[in-house]
């Protein structure tokens, strides 16, 4: 997987080549394929022919988005700001003022970011953006000194990434170099499929890396035991629907000269994403990325222990390490230090490379950023330290390797020298050191695009005032009541777990928890200040809410599993609000008798109904009610509706009735 620009975190083994039989007919059936390079040639002859801006404005964002993703990030600038001035709306604005920041265009995303905060409401939104564009900007200016960075000679004109030590003075990477495995090309990017490769550090001989691991599928992101005799490593694939939607960690070993047909791992679930392994020195401990919705959002690290039958159940690294909004990946051990790769904490445009420290009593030091030259406004990511590596001089303390689409729309490995710098002249009075961990809150709501209406796209989040809230940890508690800027703030005890309760008259009550376990006192920043954010929802009193990802199988009313995250998430907020009563509704579309759609639509609410109860809701609190197709959400001729009206229409909403 190629081009890894940003968004193109997603690419490396989030989607990939799926083969779809129905054949694309525009450029918006392409982008929703993830055929990104097949979207830009019927988007560009779609803009020549539209007439009206409104039209040129959708057709000029999907090619943003389309050339985003290809990692062309000056072409996305262009379009988002062609699609904002074309009437689309803040969606453009904001991916106009990430574009400029991916490209190092500083004071432009700031200017952009502000902009962006006025024409919704809420500067608060976007002001960790605008602090984010000044310290890249003071780190461009002031690089660290510590590295010295050059490309290496082994790039090709394809994307080549994520490297990992190989036995003999050799490194595995993964490319989709033109002799990759597979004649197909891979529609995201117009380039083919990734493999494995392996270089010959002393001659630079590149060559792919095993037949036997190297598939038509996407492989890539390997990494070694410590005597070179298993490899773990990353397919996108899926054997249950012979497509490869997702990506799962391959194991293999080494057996004589050849390497065992690859099994996934034993704890692999399906319709999650697995990838980018890394080992612990000694091998007992496997790190990897997933998007399990059990995470903490997006993307997270996790870690699972060797075991005697395989391995143990994955677990969750902190929020030290992992963000809630951001996706972290591309994990290396080096010793007692992780380096990994992130698009959530405090960085310089796209993906930066960070290290953190695993203290003795396991838990993890906070993180901190490499900065330039290492870290870039592009990708930068899978970051490793080269052990075999002849270090011929004193002040050279490590050599390794990098990936980074710094110089253009494709990823290259990087090489990298560290050196000790010269001490710093010691204080002629010691300085005493005083620790504080702060915790920071906000209250917040959502902006609709049309303010009473829930349904409508959210714009971004604003401070709510006069909320309540409370914060219990052990036998003591402390309560808040917010101002103006939602915010409340306290100093953290060490070791301590945070519960908080919020509310406010006229909004549904939330919960939020903070733990500064393992958060430690850290010498090179004595005064941590770390934050949490509680969203209240405003509630609509007697208004459907359309419920997100509730689907049913044709014909039938039962709850699939894939909407039962959803239905929990719902039950949830009814326990935190005990003095609600909701009516769940369902809709269907025109196709169909109208008795047969109201039998179907009843049957589907009171499905719904049913499960809440099973999650221990008071069916006194819960009323069902199908509409069949007499309550629209699309207008459309029932014959000319397009699958998109339809499904709109196909819904599951909820109302507050009391």
């Amino acid at each position: 997987m190629k081009n890894i620009t940003y968004y193109l975190f997603s690419i490396i083994f989030l989607f990939s080549a799926c083969t779809y039989v129905q054949k694309i007919q525009d450029g918006q059936m392409a982008i929703d394929r993830k055929q990104y390079d097949v979207a830009i040639d019927l988007l560009d002859k779609e803009y020549k022919k539209s007439k009206s801006r409104v039209e040129k404005g959708k057709i000029a964002f999907l090619l943003g988005e389309a050339y985003k993703q290809k990692g062309q990030g000056e072409k996305s600038i262009k379009w988002y700001e062609t699609a904002y001035n074309n009437q689309y709306g803040t969606e453009a604005l904001k991916e106009y003022a990430y574009a400029l920041k991916r490209d190092q265009q500083y004071v432009e995303a700031m200017q952009a970011f502000k902009d962006l905060g006025l024409e919704i409401g809420s500067p608060y939104e976007y002001r960790k953006d605008i602090a984010a564009c000044k310290i890249a900007q003071e780190w461009l200016n002031q690089p660290n000194k510590e590295y010295k960075v050059s490309p290496t000679e082994f790039n090709s004109n394809q994307s080549d990434y994520a490297p990992t030590p190989y036995a003999n003075t050799s490194l595995v990477f993964t490319s989709d170099r033109k002799n990759a495995t597979g004649e197909e090309t891979y529609n995201w990017t117009g380039a083919g499929f990734s493999d494995l490769f392996i270089v010959d550090l002393k001659t630079e001989e590149v060559r792919p890396f095993d037949i036997q691991l190297n598939t038509e599928s996407n492989e890539g992101t390997a990494v070694f035991s410590p005597d070179f005799n298993e490899i773990y490593f990353t397919r996108c694939f899926d054997p249950g629907k012979n497509e490869d939607n997702y990506c799962k960690i391959m194991f293999s070993r080494l057996e004589g000269d050849n390497w065992s047909v690859p099994v996934m791992m034993n704890f692999t679930m399906r319709d999650i994403n697995y990838r980018h392994p890394a080992l612990s020195a000694d091998g007992q401990i496997l790190y990897f990325s997933s998007d399990d919705p059990d995470g903490w959002g997006g993307y997270d690290l996790y870690y699972a222990t060797r075991e005697t039958e395989g391995w143990s159940e994955p677990k969750l690294l902190p929020r030290t390490v992992n963000t809630v909004k951001g996706n972290e990946g591309f994990p290396f051990i080096d010793r007692d230090t992780m380096y990994f790769a992130t698009d959530g904490h405090t960085g310089m445009g796209g993906l930066d490379i960070f290290k953190t420290v695993r203290r003795e009593d396991a838990t993890w030091m906070p993180v901190n950023n490499l900065k330039a030259p290492i870290n870039s406004s592009r990708d930068d990511f899978g970051y490793m330290v080269d052990y075999q590596a002849d270090k011929d001089r004193q002040d050279l303390v490590a050599i390794g390797y990098f990936s980074s689409s710094r110089t253009g729309t494709s990823d290259d490995i990087y090489k990298y020298e560290k050196v000790i710098l010269p001490p710093e002249p010691e204080p002629e009075v010691p300085v005493v050191i005083e620790y504080r961990n702060i915790l920071e809150g906000y209250i917040l709501e959502k902006i609709y695009a049309t303010a009473d209406n829930p349904n409508t796209s959210v714009l971004g989040r604003k401070p709510l005032s006069n909320a309540t809230v409370s914060v219990t940890f052990g036998k003591e508690k402390l309560s808040f009541t917010t101002g103006e800027d939602g915010f409340f703030t306290f100093d953290l005890k060490d070791n301590t777990n945070y519960n908080f309760f919020a509310s406010r008259e006229g909004y549904l009550n939330n919960t939020d928890f903070f733990s500064s376990k393992g958060i430690g006192q850290d010498p090179d920043n004595p005064v941590q200040t770390f934050e949490t954010e509680i969203l209240l929802d405003k509630i609509f009193l007697n208004q459907e809410i359309t419920l997100e990802n509730i689907y049913y199988d044709l014909d039938d009313d039962k709850i699939r599993e894939d909407a039962q995250p959803t239905l929990r998430d719902l039950a949830a907020n009814l326990n935190l609000n005990p003095d609600l009563r909701i009516q769940m509704a369902a809709h269907t579309d025109c196709r169909g008798g109208d008795d047969y759609n109201q039998n179907l639509s009843q049957r589907r609410a009171e499905s719904a109904v049913n499960y809440l109860i099973t999650l221990g809701i008071e069916p006194d609190r819960l009323q069902a009610k199908g509409y069949g197709e007499s309550k629209p959400a699309a207008d459309c001729v029932c014959t000319r509706c397009t699958e998109e009206e339809y499904q709109r229409n196909r819904r599951t909403t909820f109302a507050i009735v009391e």
